[in-house]
């Protein structure tokens, strides 16, 4: 029930939970790693500001003012776009409530967090007398080491995964997972577990398991790469901004193509198109006119 597989890679991991228990309180892995995320980006961020001749005292400043309106950030955009899921007839104010706060479970949008971070460091850079495209641009390897680790914790939950696949990386769940959590049924329904993935299912350890499409792992190897080339770009930078823009822009298209293979995409509310492929198309073209502006 807590394996995982990649059966084309022969790789089989036996017994991934997604938590663990401590004196009677589950801890699940999910809130874990966006914690160490945050740690991490707060080291990688402290480690430009020096390089660049910047106070680390100030990015301190600015994580602290940063880390709940993130996390709010993240949860309002995945509650906007998932209304219908939180909000029934007949569910009672108890349950709404504990279901809207309950993030141990999944449920944060990077571009919501993404979005609050924004506003926040444009008000943070205000207030500082700072340039807000010299904040963005040493706090842009932060948030991509935040977006990998924080892409693991949609591993350990099985969840944000693409449809049916039987590619080289195909990853391989065992249904009764989600029979244990009680999600099955919903995740039929809402079309998250496809007819393409029934069709095709796999029977390992007398066990029916979905083959689909780890996106989490493509998302995150792709921010990988971001982080590896702006890096690379350290030396060569020629205006405050550049990283930021460069984030915007090739995120967004990695975003684009991995948000269009996932069966759990947040839709627009009248369009019906998936809210984070348009969000990625206008980040895409806003980063490239800013670029071409020149603005630092």
């Amino acid at each position: 029930m807590y394996d995982i597989r990649f059966p084309n890679l022969g790789i089989v991991l036996k017994n991934i939970k997604d938590g663990f228990t401590i004196f009677g309180f589950e801890i699940k892995f999910y809130g874990v790693i966006i914690a160490l995320g945050f740690v991490l980006a707060f080291l990688v961020i402290s480690k430009e500001a020096k390089r660049t001749g910047q106070s680390e005292d100030t990015y301190l400043d600015f994580m602290l003012w940063l880390i709940i309106p993130a996390i709010l950030g993240a949860r309002l955009y995945y509650i906007i776009f998932s209304w219908d899921s939180y909000f029934q007839k007949g569910k009672g104010f108890g349950k709404t409530l504990f279901d809207l706060i309950d993030i141990r479970s999944g449920g944060l949008a990077i571009y919501g967090g993404v979005i609050a971070g924004v506003i926040v460091a444009i008000v943070f850079a205000k207030k500082q007398k700072m340039k807000f495209s010299v904040l963005a641009d040493t706090v842009t390897m932060g948030l991509l080491i935040g977006q990998i680790m924080g892409r693991w914790g949609n591993f350990f939950n099985r969840e944000a995964f693409g449809d049916y696949t039987n590619s080289l990386f195909a990853m391989a769940i065992p249904t009764d997972y989600y029979v244990g959590k009680g999600t099955l049924t919903g995740m039929i329904n809402s079309g998250i577990i496809t007819s393409e993935m029934a069709n095709h299912m796999q029977v390992y350890d007398g066990m029916q398991w979905i083959t689909v499409h780890p996106t989490f792992l493509y998302e995150s190897l792709w921010n990988l790469a971001l982080l590896i080339f702006i890096l690379a770009m350290t030396k060569h930078k020629k205006f405050h901004g550049e990283f930021f823009y460069f984030y915007l822009f090739f995120y967004g298209l990695g975003r684009f193509w991995i948000e269009g293979l996932r069966t759990d995409q947040l839709k627009m509310w009248v369009t019906g198109f998936p809210v984070s492929q348009a969000l990625a198309l206008v980040l895409m073209a806003v980063a490239l006119i800013l670029f071409a502006l020149g603005l630092h």
